[in-house]
């Protein structure tokens, strides 16, 4: 019964800034006059009161042991230990929440981390407490369960996390093997760890002297600072440097990523899965074929992609195009936006959600659940934070009045309506979702941002910024994380076979899929070798399978919008009923009957329709320019 809910943290605390690198500093901006903060009291009133309710949790907890084996007495038994489980999660839940958004207001306080380090480990032991449950579930078996939810009205809540408990019964081990795979979890997490310390403690970085004679070093946030300066030549000099660091460091974070590729087919050959892919989406009950049709689209339609980055070239006045041209801007847009602009925009562009959607954007805007700009000692980046459900979300931003920042805020602010009406529509048990609807409800919010603005009498000028930044969000969002995909599938499926993985393994797979991504041999982008060790700067190599669901969620959720701007009277109906589901369904199934089926070729050909309608509109534009 537990273990479904640990998605409650997981899936929702969403944020946009996506493989930027590893770790960000901590934003040392100086303080907004009128800074726009939360309110932290709607969870608790004070340091204080959290502390009282941490220590009582504590005590919650330790009670939860009398429930070990009666989970099979009675209907009445079941629902009891049910529904004080639930209770004594979401009190966990809502103290991780607090500690963790007061930890992110300044980074620096001592005191605030301590607590959030508390919080940590009282979830942990809130996991060791009901670590019965699911090995007892399935001993009592599916037939009784099932009539125990039948007989008992108060089990409603708690069906669909006892089904899906039972759903997993054939790669459930028996008692003892499940305590040896608990006990080599630490283990099996620890080429994680170490490849943390690798990238974070032991590389030792590089500096170089720009054509401005400004020397700097490049660190993962210097990397991704100046790798998009305007100065050809620098970020030539700037890739070439890190890149060669990093390479340095090919054979242990080979050795690194080898291991952790080792432990995760361990675990699923345990469980008795066919692959270490359908282990890893076995979670959220998602085909495989999922999974392999959004790599047969990608490639499909890499003749699209090819197309965009020739478009860049001729935006960017190039003669050839190189792997270190992919990140400077090649349009800009000399305007700011205030919040209330922000604002505005994101409700005018989010008109087609209809009122009832609109009505939970405005309610949200009129409270103080935002902590907006940047200051001191705050973390960087941007999420959403909805997991306490009895209160509402929390969305930390670093708004800074750029274009990027408006899409950021439409983008945040999609999780936290998607949170509202989830919460709204469903009891605790039932109200997180998924990675696999979640980033779609925040990427529809972008494309409808741009193809709002893009309805307006714009000058030349300005649309070809609008578009230029709608392509980027395809190719980085869809196309570079499906390559990640790809990637990840090979290295898996080459150790499933007993063929050795090397770090020069790795970076030779890498590399030709780099040049396939981008036409190397087509003639569009130039990919030097030396650039084919970039996996190894890619930490969610390590979460198992996890970057597909952002290239499906850009596709559904350019489906769903490509819907609506065309008139289908069902489109809105259907991408609030996804929302207002929230957890009570598997995410797949729910977007099937919603019209959205990701395994199928039909919306990834509504994406890359679309991209090909604002390449071409690009092109016009920039004959009309002259370029």
């Amino acid at each position: 019964m537990f273990a479904s809910k640990k998605r409650i943290l997981k899936g929702m605390m969403a944020g946009t800034a996506l493989f930027a690198g590893l770790v960000a500093p901590v934003v040392q901006a100086v303080d907004i006059e009128g800074q726009i903060r939360w309110d932290l009291t709607d969870l608790y009133a004070s340091g204080d009161a959290w502390t009282a309710a941490h220590d009582k949790a504590l005590e919650d907890i330790k009670g939860l042991a009398k429930y070990q084996g009666t989970l099979g007495d009675s209907a009445e038994q079941l629902q009891k230990a049910s529904d004080e489980i639930s209770a004594v999660y979401k009190e966990v839940i809502r103290l991780f929440v607090y500690a963790t958004l007061k930890g992110d207001e300044d980074m620096r306080e001592s005191a605030d981390q301590e607590r959030l380090s508390q919080a940590r480990s009282l979830f942990a032991k809130m996991g060791q407490a009901v670590a019965f449950t699911n090995p007892e579930i399935l001993t009592v078996g599916s037939e009784k369960i099932e009539s125990f939810i039948k007989s008992n009205p108060g089990l409603n809540n708690h069906a669909f996390t006892l089904r899906d408990t039972l759903r997993r019964e054939d790669h459930t081990l028996g008692l003892e093997a499940e305590g040896v795979l608990a006990n080599a979890g630490e283990t099996l997490a620890g080429p994680q760890s170490i490849y943390g310390l690798l990238a974070n403690a032991a590389i030792e970085w590089p500096t170089v002297t720009l054509s401005t004679g400004e020397e700097v070093t490049l660190n993962q946030a210097g990397y991704s600072k100046y790798r998009a300066v305007q100065n050809r030549d620098d970020r030539k000099k700037v890739f070439d440097a890190f890149w060669s660091t990093w390479k340095k460091y090919e054979a242990p974070l080979g050795a690194t990523l080898d291991n952790h590729v080792k432990g995760h087919i361990f675990t699923a050959k345990s469980r008795k899965y066919d692959s270490a892919l359908a282990s890893a989406t076995s979670g959220s009950n998602i085909p495989t074929t999922v999974y392999k049709e959004l790599v047969a689209a990608a490639n499909e339609n890499l003749p699209a992609m090819h197309a965009y980055l020739k478009l860049r070239q001729r935006m960017l006045g190039l003669d050839d195009l190189h792997y270190y041209d992919i990140y400077p801007e090649s349009t800009a847009l000399d305007r700011e936006f205030s919040l209330d602009e922000a604002k505005e925009l994101t409700l005018q562009s989010l008109q087609p959600f209809g009122e009832e959607y609109l009505a939970a954007l405005r309610e949200g805007f009129q409270q103080e659940w935002m902590h907006v700009y940047p200051q001191p000692g705050k973390r960087p980046g941007a999420y959403m934070f909805g997991s306490a459900y009895d209160v509402h979300p929390y969305l930390l931003l670093n708004y800074n009045k750029g274009f990027e920042d408006v899409s950021t805020f439409s983008h945040e602010w999609g999780h936290a309506v998607h949170t509202m009406l989830s919460k709204k529509n469903n009891s605790f048990e039932n109200f997180s979702y998924s990675t696999y609807t979640a980033e779609l409800a925040s990427t529809t919010n972008e494309v409808l941002l741009q193809e709002y603005l893009l309805a307006k009498d714009l000058s030349d000028e300005e649309r070809l910024y609008y578009i230029d930044r709608a392509l980027e969000g395809i190719r980085g969002t869809f196309f570079r994380q499906t390559m990640f995909a790809e990637f990840e599938l090979k290295i898996h499926e080459l150790a499933e076979s007993g063929q050795p993985l090397s770090g020069q393994k790795m970076t030779e797979i890498y590399l030709e899929l780099l040049k396939k991504y981008h036409g190397h041999d087509q003639g569009v982008m130039t990919i030097d070798d030396a650039y084919g060790i970039e996996w190894a700067y890619i930490p969610h190599f390590y979460r198992n399978f996890y970057v597909y669901q952002y290239a499906t969620s850009i596709t559904g959720g350019t489906a769903f919008a490509e819907r609506m701007r065309e008139g289908d009277g069902d489109a809105t109906t259907d991408y609030v009923n996804v929302l207002k589901a929230g957890g009570s369904e598997y995410p797949y199934y729910l977007l099937q009957k919603n019209g959205i089926d990701l395994a199928t070729r039909e919306p990834y050909d509504i994406l890359i329709g679309r991209m090909n309608r604002l390449m071409e509109e690009a092109s016009d534009i920039l004959d009309r320019m002259g370029k």
